[in-house]
């Protein structure tokens, strides 16, 4: 059954293609119209959601309650489909074949060990196989790849321009702050809060760009995530923090621990939103582009010139295809402002 599975795959292959040259440089024959899209993990079916969500085959992750408001209502319930990269995968490659999709498209990073995955799959499914790469700065020329590619250029074209036109007006503001001047800056994960990630991680990256500087940094000898001490963040004493964790945002002001830290003493800890997609790294996609606003203007809020609430239901309508009520945009917004103001 399952060499019946492939050779109907590989006899299916349209008659109409064109080649497009992904960002490892492999160059793929794609169909002349592609309909269906399999994501082969987190980051790839955002920007799929993003950019066509009609050609979307499934979420990597089913969509869980709190989530599926915050996304179109067609999309809302389309099928778990696992994953193909990244930790605990689960899309196997049966999988792929009964879902028969017209390209598979996947989102991060280009090492060769994802360019080895991506022909390997490729070979074996007869399904072409894009690879973009998920740099933040690439964000542009991805738009622009997979608009092409999946037949809507004019929205790929929009959609990069718009970010650019975000890079841009932070730029200008950071060609005014020298780097010694720039906020001090903590990413707190996890509920102790201890562990974070190093200057130049992809955890960290979007409160890099936005002009924080990022407290936990040894030079480059670590990248990554790792585990702090409380000794390591009395001496780094940042004076911002911020945190997606609810549990340590809910408790942090009152724990003895963290009571000499300038950020909690100045009221400064911030609990980014997290729906439908976390706004600093889970997972490191175009989400992200929103976190950067919000980022940006937390730190140099006299500077941005932008409404936090009028640039999110903006964000969320043109990238998310979601026009937020009042109560929902009180609800993603409500402890952004940190306790400073509350």
């Amino acid at each position: 059954m399952k060499i019946l599975c492939l050779m109907l795959a590989l006899l299916a292959l349209p008659a109409q293609a064109r080649t497009v040259v992904d960002s490892a440089g492999r160059s793929v024959e794609i169909p002349d119209e592609v309909d269906t899209v399999f994501a082969a993990g987190p980051p790839a079916a955002i920007l799929l959601y993003i950019v066509k969500p009609e050609a979307m085959t499934g979420w990597p992750r089913a969509l869980r309650p709190d989530e599926r408001e915050f996304i179109a209502e067609p999309y809302r319930d389309l099928p778990e489909t696992g994953r193909l990269t990244g930790r605990g995968g689960e899309a196997n490659l049966e999988r792929v074949l009964q879902i028969q999709p017209d390209l598979i498209l996947d989102f991060g990073s280009v090492r060769d060990t994802y360019v080895d995955l991506a022909n390997r799959v490729q070979d074996q499914t007869g399904i072409p196989y894009l690879l973009i790469d998920g740099r933040f700065e690439n964000t542009p020329e991805a738009l622009r790849v997979v608009g092409e590619a999946l037949g809507v250029p004019e929205r790929g074209e929009a959609l990069a321009e718009d970010v650019e036109a975000t890079f841009a007006r932070i730029e200008r503001i950071l060609e005014t702050v020298p780097e010694g001047e720039r906020p001090r800056t903590y990413l707190a994960r996890g509920p102790d809060g201890l562990e974070t990630g190093m200057k130049g991680s992809i955890n960290t990256e979007i409160i890099e760009r936005a002009g924080g500087r990022n407290v936990a940094d040894d030079g480059g000898a670590t990248r990554g995530l790792v585990q702090v001490s409380m000794e390591q963040m009395i001496t780094a004493n940042p004076d911002t923090i911020v945190t997606w964790d609810p549990n340590f945002y809910g408790k942090v002001f009152d724990d003895p621990l963290w009571q000499g830290i300038d950020a909690v003493q100045s009221g400064r800890v911030y609990l980014s939103p997290s729906l439908p997609f976390g706004w600093i790294d889970r997972p490191p996609s175009l989400n992200r582009i929103m976190g950067l606003i919000w980022m940006t203007g937390l730190l140099y809020p006299d500077d941005w010139e932008g409404n936090l609430r009028e640039d999110t239901r903006e964000f969320y309508r043109q990238y998310y295809h979601v026009d937020l009520s009042d109560d929902q945009l009180g609800r993603l917004l409500q402890w952004t402002e940190g306790r400073s103001g509350e």
